[in-house]
């Protein structure tokens, strides 16, 4: 199954948008699910299996606010680096693909809590 990360971005306009990421595709909309749709559809046919969990991106006991910060920080970095055709360094790229990968930990981690509710 392909992790799919989608983050908020401010645009140049001051405006929210939408930032999806699953491995080296990319796509930004003004909605979650404009970003999830148009990111799903660079994806090969055996590889758009998806799963969305979505979470209010408030720090909590899966995923820290520190390690919230440093996503950020790593994904400004990336940003970047992608506008100007270059990459991120070899560390921080595999820092951001290690928090990303726990963000996403955090996600099922979060679900398999909240499953015993979903029974009553």
């Amino acid at each position: 199954m392909t992790k799919v990360a989608i983050m908020p971005e401010t645009t140049d306009q001051g405006k929210v948008a939408y930032r999806a990421i699953a491995g080296g595709c990319h796509a930004l909309a003004k909605t979650i699910g404009a970003a999830l749709d148009a990111v799903t559809a660079q994806l090969p046919a055996d590889e758009t299996g998806t799963m969305v969990i979505v979470q209010n991106h408030r720090p909590d006991l899966f995923f820290t606010a520190r390690q919230q910060q440093r996503l950020g920080e790593l994904m400004n970095r990336w940003r970047a680096a992608r506008d100007t055709g270059t990459t991120l360094p070899l560390p921080e790229q595999a820092e951001l693909e290690t928090l990303a990968d726990a963000e996403v930990r955090a996600a099922g981690e979060r679900a398999a809590a909240v499953l015993p509710d979903l029974g009553k």
